[in-house]
């Protein structure tokens, strides 16, 4: 009976399902960390066991699906497919993705100024534990966690409410006003959010939690902010700020690595704006694998929390945040939810 079996690997089914993720060869092997030409051969060979073109193989640009209509039905067995596999290996209680490779989804902001330190110090505990980080904002870290498999956690802020989500504390920033030197409010130390309405303002790009809680704090104010510029991560607005190109509203680490040897001013808001909360983001009803739980256990020491990643914190569902008492300015639009885009 086994004999009639197509003999597909878990490897060759991987990189069809990456493709069909990337829709483009280079993209798969860039995620995959192999060649171009080893994710053809890996694809040559599916497609030679099941009899059947999966993939388009057309050269330049492409103008059509990358997957054939063969393809597209093979795509959610493909899926099911990478999923036995892995329960089949935690059923014998052995670690998945090429032994001890963790996946983490993790925010810019959180990449850049924590994740990196964190995992310099876990590389020396943990030599055996290959992490790869993939940087995105707050809504597709959630959408990440809930349905890619292969994301073992998520390194964000809470974007919105989702009873599949499990939020784990690690810490709260606070906001703070930068400017670029010899700027005319430099020479203040505090600054309220009616005084920036006038000022060009930086923003997180939409889809990040810091953008929704800034907003949300001059909305409560019934105040409209003259947003001039709207972009991805942290670096990249205190870079615009230090070129003059306006002002912003940041959260800081207390460390101030952030702003240290940078152009910018910064300023203490007296308006109140609710604090970024940071986390590991978790599939509710499942057990992290042993290297993974192991990263979440690091991770949480470093900012002095003990219990392990089993424990919820209490009150905190993914996305859970007060809702604003004050009334909004009639005709003033609603805006998603989110945390420090980069």
């Amino acid at each position: 009976m086994t004999s009639s079996l197509p003999h597909l690997s878990t490897d060759q089914v991987a990189a069809f399902v990456e493709l069909a993720r990337q829709g483009q060869i280079r993209g798969t092997a860039g995620v995959l960390g192999i060649t171009e030409q080893g994710v053809r051969n890996r694809l040559l060979a599916l497609e030679a066991q099941l009899g059947v073109e999966l993939y388009r193989k057309s050269r330049g640009p492409r103008r059509s699906a990358v997957l054939t209509d063969q393809g597209r039905r093979f795509l959610p067995h493909a899926l099911a497919f990478l999923e036995r596999a892995r329960e089949l290996c935690q059923a014998v209680d052995l670690e998945t993705g090429g032994g001890h490779e963790i996946r983490v989804a993790a925010s810019q902001y959180l990449t850049r100024y924590v994740l990196i330190d964190v995992l310099g110090a876990f590389r020396t505990e943990a030599p055996d534990i290959h992490v790869r980080v993939s940087t995105m904002n707050e809504r597709e870290i959630e959408d990440a966690v809930l349905g890619d498999p292969d994301v073992a956690f998520g390194l964000a802020a809470p974007y919105e409410s989702s009873p599949e989500i499990v939020y784990h504390h690690l810490f709260s920033m606070g906001w703070s006003v930068i400017c670029p030197r010899r700027h005319a409010l430099s020479a203040r130390a505090r600054v309220g959010l009616e005084t920036l309405i006038d000022q060009p303002l930086i923003l997180y790009e939409r889809g990040s939690t810091g953008r929704q809680h800034v907003l949300d704090a001059f909305h409560a104010r019934r105040l409209a902010p003259s947003v001039a510029l709207e972009t991805t991560s942290t670096e990249t607005i205190v870079s615009m700020v230090e070129a003059g190109l306006g002002l912003s509203i940041v959260p800081l680490l207390p460390s101030g690595v952030i702003t240290r040897g940078r152009r910018v001013d910064v300023l203490a808001l007296t308006d109140p704006v609710r604090p970024i909360q940071s986390g590991v983001l978790l599939r509710r009803g499942e057990t992290p694998s042993r290297a993974a739980s192991r990263l979440i256990d690091f991770t949480r020491s470093r900012f002095g929390i003990a219990d392990g990643p089993g424990r919820i914190t209490p009150g905190r569902p993914a996305g859970s945040r007060p809702r604003a008492g004050a009334k909004r300015r009639p005709g003033s639009r609603g805006v998603a939810v989110t945390a420090a885009g980069g």
